[in-house]
């Protein structure tokens, strides 16, 4: 088992290291060629989780080498941690900036933009959007100068999203930009939360019940479980388990399989090498590529223990699709914004 899952990222990092080569050589050796400002680009995020600094953390390190400003949008300082790492402004206090990006078309990116009207705007895609046509995303389309995402599959949903039949460029993901070395202990299962509630910082996704019967499941059948919790889920609900203290992308090297509601990390856990089991309900909406690296999907939790003994991971051609180029990607997604505000600038 051990020796297919190193062959299968093996392939998974030849496929989309070519891939990105194809797709991204020309435009990144320009935009590596030097930068289009005499000082270091000054970037606003507003994300459709007006409060969840958690989808800009991972590219904190980039920016950082690169000498950015990068600061996130939010509507006040009340949901906001003491410590977060992650610079935040509210539009009122916002400082100057070169560029906007926005990823989503909701209620929140869409007034940032509406308020920011003079600066160029670029669309990335860092968590998942269902494959249908926002509301108010006809109101950023005209503005847009850079769009991406992870990979093909999530920029076929967000173009969809988007409503927009202009390329998406996939630069991957940064957090498979130091995906751990995998070292599966036997029995333990990695659990996937999402968000059981929701809140003013987002929506929640059903499931939650299904999956908390399969854990109990699992844990009657022996395995061991360990809990990656999505940053807005409710702790309570799972403290009778071991409750990761790492992200899931790293906590997933541990787990001989992972069983979860389909979300935006399914595909970097797969990226590890790890096999997905998906939790489904007829209320849940999720785009098929997230569906597509689950060896199984369920939606009775009698079927848990038979479907996390046999997952497995997809072809190749599935997780390519579905994950990204590997490696690099925080740098590929900054290159993009950077074409973005260059671009952005002539059309001020």
């Amino acid at each position: 088992m051990n020796g297919l899952q190193v062959s299968r990222r093996a392939v998974l990092g030849g496929v989309l290291g070519g891939a990105a080569g194809l797709v991204l050589g020309g435009a990144d050796a320009a935009v590596a060629a030097g930068p289009a400002h005499s000082r270091p680009l000054r970037v606003l995020v507003a994300t459709n989780e007006p409060w969840g600094t958690y989808h800009v953390k991972p590219l904190l390190t980039e920016v950082a080498r690169r000498g950015w400003q990068l600061t996130q949008l939010v509507p006040d300082y009340t949901q906001i941690t003491p410590g977060d790492p992650v610079p935040v402004a509210t539009p009122a206090d916002a400082p100057e900036a070169d560029l906007l990006v926005v990823t989503g078309a909701g209620d929140w990116p869409a007034d940032c933009a509406a308020r920011l009207r003079r600066l160029p705007l670029a669309a990335s895609a860092l968590a998942y959007q269902k494959p249908v046509e926002a509301p108010r995303a006809r109101e950023l389309r005209p503005r847009l100068r850079a769009l991406t995402a992870s990979s093909p599959a999530e920029g076929r949903a967000f173009a969809q999203y988007l409503g927009t039949r202009r390329p998406i460029r996939a630069v991957g993901s940064p957090q498979t930009d130091g995906l751990p070395a995998r070292h599966p202990e036997p029995g333990l299962v990695l659990v996937l939360t999402s968000v059981t509630h929701p809140d003013a910082t987002g929506d929640a996704a059903p499931g939650t019940e299904l999956l908390l019967a399969s854990a109990e499941k699992l844990a009657a059948a022996g395995k061991r479980i360990l809990v990656g919790l999505h940053p807005r889920e409710d702790r309570g609900l799972w403290d009778r388990y071991e409750i990761s203290d790492v992200p899931s992308v790293t906590a997933s090297a541990r787990a001989e399989a992972a069983i979860g509601i389909p979300g935006t990390v399914f595909p970097l856990v797969a990226a590890v090498g790890t096999p997905l089991v998906g939790c489904t309900d007829p209320e849940l909406t999720v785009p098929d590529y997230l569906l597509a690296v689950c060896s199984a999907t369920i939606d009775d939790a009698g079927a848990a223990v038979a479907a996390v003994n046999a997952a497995h991971l997809p072809d190749a051609a599935t997780l390519a699709d579905a994950v990204g180029p590997v490696g690099g990607s925080a740098a590929r997604l900054l290159d993009a914004w950077l074409r973005g505000a260059r671009r952005g600038a002539h059309h001020i």
